[in-house]
């Protein structure tokens, strides 16, 4: 440890502490806008500035390490002075629509030139007039918005690994684009929603389908059903003021119904509907000797990415769809007939954690298998459902606790987990040992899936014999690790490392997903991610194969997992996919 003195505060860190974290341990806040603590400092805003005791050279907070015995002094009247002008700089470069603005209210700009007490514009204004691009089904990029920071760019490069966007240009003509300016539609963009997720002010933002869902409740000719998905439920209540992992998932029942929708159902049934589907094709894979390890298809951004930079996985690719399309389908193919509703009336929205899913409801024709047009007709984010929320006049804290609708709301804690990193194969290796075994696994809790290292690794006991080899990676950035390590053993004739393989494009998994509310951290994502896991430890059942409503579908409609019906209507195909389209 070293000694250091802030603001007279003498304190002790580790050798390497930056200090701006140092500033944080006594409760200290520095100023920042290109820092995040998902991404490697750069310091390219300038606002963490401060200085030594008795220097007048100032240095940036967010890189520079403490060094024994110094004395830093972080705001003073010049150094609240120079910060107050690099916000006046970049306010002269940056539109004054707010109010039009996506990210009104929770602009880190916005807020930063409020506690400035910024009143007047010294400084010319200087517009770029840059087009928004919105060719991309899932996000829209608003060039002229961008302040540079640099957020967007150093997740899609060195978090994701995606490389859909870059810097072009210089100085205040700079911009953030996709490679050679290309439309962000033609790009590697996975529409993970990463960059928007880490942009600190509207420049990228998810594309607003709102009013296209307002105009169906309002058309006396629809029948709105809506479902929510798994990570939907720990992150909402935050937009209402509650703290992170606040599970209040029987209050957005009732408050999507004072919406308007005449159904609601629950994405956590058609997870659990996706595990039997999935459970029984790793088994049938594993029994007659087929391609191992089998890789989770759960995650449209995952799939995105495979289908451009891994093609040569697809034979390894899960066919069962995502729970979104799963439930898509059942709706209008097995509930409409059964509740008695024309399905070419059914409205199907779902609330999604996750921007990817927009595209994924149009990706290919197997995403209108129930034959009523496309199975799931329009997503909405955690954001954008909150918005609706607030236009309604819906105090959501104040309603009283409802129930999902039957047969496809009743849910596992099983199909709950699917909102976390890991969850997929926990929920997979609990329906999976009974699908084995004819017995019930003795600890549902499997650890080795849980937790943020970027990848997992572990092993699941069958008995007779049988182990499991699992994986579990995250972030699409730790996803080359894997893969490379399949690919290896494959060109050397060698045993496939694993049995079965689980992809979130997140990290975290869907609960820090590219829709869910601004602001995330690693703190946050463990705070949803226990939300998650209460929601599981409280369930009646925590398997997916003990859903007496999973059982009641494959009873009166589907017939038996894998069968025909099922693969006409939850499984689906893959196709390789060049990087840049035209």
């Amino acid at each position: 440890m070293i000694n250091i003195t802030i603001n007279g505060k003498a304190l002790e860190v580790e050798p390497g502490t930056t200090i701006l974290k140092a500033a944080e341990m006594v409760n200290i806040k520095i100023p920042t806008l290109c820092y995040n603590p998902d991404l490697p400092p750069w310091a390219s805003c300038g606002l963490c500035i401060v200085r030594m005791a008795g220097s007048a050279k100032m240095v940036r907070a967010c890189i520079t390490a403490c060094e024994p015995n110094m004395n830093i002094i972080t705001h003073d009247s010049e150094i609240i002075s120079v910060r107050r002008t690099v916000l006046e700089l970049i306010l002269s470069n940056h539109p004054d629509d707010c109010l039009q603005c996506p990210r009104n209210q929770s602009c880190e700009l916005q807020d930063l030139a409020a506690e400035f007490g910024i009143r007047q514009a010294p400084f010319k204004k200087v517009k770029n007039d840059l087009p928004v691009d919105d060719s991309n089904p899932a996000i829209v990029l608003c060039p002229e918005k961008c302040i540079r920071c640099g957020r967007c760019v150093k997740v899609c490069q060195e978090v994701q690994n995606v490389w859909a966007l870059e810097f072009l240009g210089r100085g205040i003509k700079g911009k953030i684009a996709s490679a050679a300016d290309a439309p962000l539609g033609e790009s590697p963009c996975i529409k993970c929603g990463q960059c928007a997720a880490h942009c600190p002010v509207g420049a990228i933002y998810e594309r607003d389908d709102t009013v296209k869902v307002w105009n169906a409740l309002q058309d006396p000719q629809k029948h709105p059903v809506v479902q929510i998905a798994p990570a939907v439920r720990v992150a909402l209540a935050e937009e209402f003021g509650l703290e992170p992992g606040t599970v209040f998932t029987r209050k957005i029942y009732a408050a999507l119904r004072r919406l308007g929708f005449k159904t609601v159902f629950d994405t956590n049934f058609s997870a659990d509907l996706t595990i039997m589907e999935e459970g029984s094709e790793l088994v049938k894979r594993l029994t007659e000797k087929g391609t191992i390890p089998l890789i989770t298809s759960c995650c449209p951004s995952w799939v995105d990415y495979m289908e451009k930079y891994y093609s040569d996985m697809i034979p390894n690719f899960s066919t069962a769809k995502s729970p979104q399309q799963m439930m898509g389908a059942m709706i209008k193919a097995y509930w409409a007939g059964k509740a008695q509703v024309d399905p070419d009336k059914v409205y199907s929205v779902s609330v999604m954690p996750c921007t990817a899913k927009k595209w994924e409801t149009r990706r290919n024709d197997d995403m209108k298998s129930a034959g009523h047009g496309y199975d799931v007709d329009i997503v909405i984010t955690t954001r954008e459902l909150a918005r609706m929320i607030k236009q309604a006049g819906i105090e959501i804290l104040k309603l009283d606790d409802e129930e999902a609708d039957s047969p496809l709301g009743p849910y596992t804690g099983a199909g709950t987990i699917f909102g976390v990193t890991g969850g997929v194969m926990e929920a997979a290796v609990r329906s999976a040992y009974y699908l084995v075994t004819k017995k019930e696994l003795p600890d549902v809790n499997f650890k080795p899936a849980r937790g943020l290292e970027g990848v997992k690794e572990g092993e699941v006991d069958f008995g007779n014999g049988t182990k499991i080899r699992i994986a579990v990676a995250h972030q699409m950035g730790n996803i080359a690790a894997v893969l490379d390590k399949i690919r290896a053993a494959k060109e050397a004739g060698q045993e496939p490392p694993y049995h079965f393989v689980e992809v979130m494009a997140c990290r975290g998994g869907c609960i820090a997903g590219g829709g869910q509310p601004y602001g995330c951290t690693d703190e946050i994502r463990k705070k949803r991610t226990s939300g998650i896991y209460t929601d599981d430890e409280k369930s009646q059942y925590r398997c997916s194969h003990l859903n007496p409503f999973i059982t009641q579908v494959y009873d009166e409609f589907l017939g038996e997992p894998g069968g025909h019906k099922a693969h006409q209507l939850l499984h689906t195909k893959y196709v390789e996919l060049p990087l840049y389209t035209k």
